[in-house]
């Protein structure tokens, strides 16, 4: 039986959406007999509950209390709220004495220093990432995002080291290729609409933007599910937006939006990792890039036709009333970017990553 460890956060400032494709890589490998468990820090915002309800082993990393100096050539290290030298100690311990088959990291904090600190603990290492800004001492890369390739982290891993890139390794859970299988074909009509940023606490504002958006007289007839996460807080304008407009509905801390996306006719949203679920089922969306680490998504997007691609400001809400005018009337133009995006993604990609997982280890295990 494979032994391996999940490296990994959520917090108020991180987000949720790294626990979660972890959470279903890790599902993936226990359905072929492997035994999991996560280490992640007790951040404000952690989902260690949410695991443990998972029926997953987790290790509580300590949040400190100490100040803790920034890395300078770490663009995300203040995520880490401590030394990654303390990271690496707390997830030895942490992990045991028997060594493991894998440990899988997913964090931008972290880097090649953690990793080969970890070598002691593990048979091999797979990095998962998005932003290729620093380097890496790992056995397995996965980059999910439209666009990557090796080119991208030439000089930033082992020459050695199995890469895999693009949406076909998305780690989506196996509901939404299920969906993308029995839905019906969209129409090009736009009668309900899924609004969705994320699970960080900085979302209200985007969410009630979005909202805005929908005030015009020509779309009051379009349905909202608006989906908010565990890091909000109940009594923000938002609600007051959404009783004024009406004809919508808050949603929160659902375990997938599979089946919101798959009944929508459109999607506002981040251009994080739900990206690939929208393209997955066909749905014609409009992408706010949030994050740096959301840029080259939108870009791919925007320039293979899957989406309209906007980018956050004080006109935001006018911007995508505009957009969704346009998807609005012109049919034709819908209809080819739904048929655009699914031929993105086709939701298999965890059961491909993790067949990866298991191919090298059984190879490990031959040469030894």
């Amino acid at each position: 039986m494979l032994k391996i460890a999940f490296r990994v956060d959520s917090s108020s400032q991180i987000g949720t959406g790294h626990v979660v494709r972890c959470l279903t890589l890790a599902d993936a490998l226990r359905e072929i007999g492997a035994e999991c468990q996560f280490v992640c820090r007790e951040h404000e915002g952690h989902l260690m509950d949410h695991i443990w309800d998972r029926g997953y082993a987790v290790c509580a990393l300590p949040k400190t209390r100490e100040e803790v100096s920034v890395e300078p050539d770490l663009a995300h290290s203040h995520w880490l709220e401590v030394d990654w030298q303390t990271d690496a100690m707390q997830t030895c311990h942490g992990v045991g004495t028997e060594i493991l088959d894998w440990i899988i990291v997913d964090h931008y904090a972290l880097d090649h220093r953690w990793e080969t600190a970890l070598r002691s603990s593990c048979r091999r290492i797979m990095v998962i990432d998005d932003l290729a800004d620093r380097q890496h001492d790992c056995d397995l890369l996965l980059d999910q995002n439209c666009g990557s390739s090796a080119a991208r982290y030439l000089g930033l891993v082992p020459r050695v080291c199995v890469q895999r890139h693009g949406p076909e390794f998305a780690l989506l859970k196996p509901v939404y290729s299920e969906l993308r299988a029995q839905m019906r074909a969209r129409d090009g009509q736009v009668r309900r609409a899924l609004i969705y940023f994320g699970g960080s606490a900085a979302i209200v504002n985007l969410l009630s933007m979005a909202v805005q958006a929908f005030q015009a007289a020509e779309l009051a007839h379009i349905e909202l599910d608006i989906i908010v996460g565990a890091a909000y807080v109940p009594g923000s304008s938002l609600e007051e937006l959404v009783a004024q407009r009406g004809n919508a509905k808050i949603h929160r801390q659902l375990p997938d939006l599979a089946n919101l996306m798959a009944t929508a006719d459109l999607a506002i949203g981040a251009g994080g990792a739900t990206t690939w679920e929208r393209c997955c089922l066909g749905l014609p969306s409009i992408l706010v890039v949030c994050a740096i680490n959301q840029a080259e998504i939108g870009k791919a997007i925007g320039k293979l036709g899957a989406g309209v691609v906007v980018y956050p400001n004080a006109n935001l809400a006018s911007i995508i009333r505009e957009q969704i005018v346009v998807l609005t009337n012109d049919t034709e133009k819908y209809l080819q970017m739904s048929h655009r995006a699914a031929h993105i993604c086709d939701g298999l990609g965890v059961s491909r990553v993790s067949k990866e997982i298991i191919s090298m280890s059984n190879a490990f295990a031959y040469a030894c």
